[in-house]
């Protein structure tokens, strides 16, 4: 088989599905390799994630990865879904296919972005490199 149950689970009855109107933070990221996007909202309360819902527009394991990952961050505070990894996403599926590994990154991509938003929004200060995880320009890694 394939895919996981709980991979199946999440792709038929995915959780905190829906664009959510008022959030505080909205991440957005994209795969032009496979076509993927995802759209994370995060509702921000004393630094705690209060809500969270999502869209995402791509294949199973995308959605799958998206649901997952709006589940492992709903009711932390926002320092635990920076720690959150695609690895923890893909082994709370118990596991995803080689080729779609890639979903789960999205979805650690798109928490991050909804966070980062999120500061923006606030202005409240961060170092780039907690969102940066190559060597690039703009954490200067």
């Amino acid at each position: 088989m394939l895919y996981s149950e709980k991979v199946m689970d999440h792709f038929r009855n995915p959780r905190n599905l829906g664009k959510m109107e008022d959030a505080d933070g909205v991440g957005e990221v994209g795969n032009a390799k496979c076509g993927d996007i995802m759209k994370i909202y995060i509702k921000v309360e004393n630094d705690i994630i209060t809500d969270v819902s999502f869209n995402t527009f791509g294949c199973g394991s995308a959605i799958a990865s998206s649901s997952m990952a709006t589940e492992m961050i709903k009711g932390k505070p926002i320092s635990e879904a920076l720690e959150l990894t695609n690895r923890a996403v893909a082994e709370a599926l118990d596991g995803l296919p080689a080729h779609k590994m890639h979903c789960s990154v999205l979805a650690e991509e798109a928490v991050r972005a909804a966070v980062k938003d999120y500061y923006d929004r606030n202005g409240i200060p961060y170092h780039a490199k907690d969102f940066c995880d190559h060597n690039c320009a703009q954490c200067g890694e």
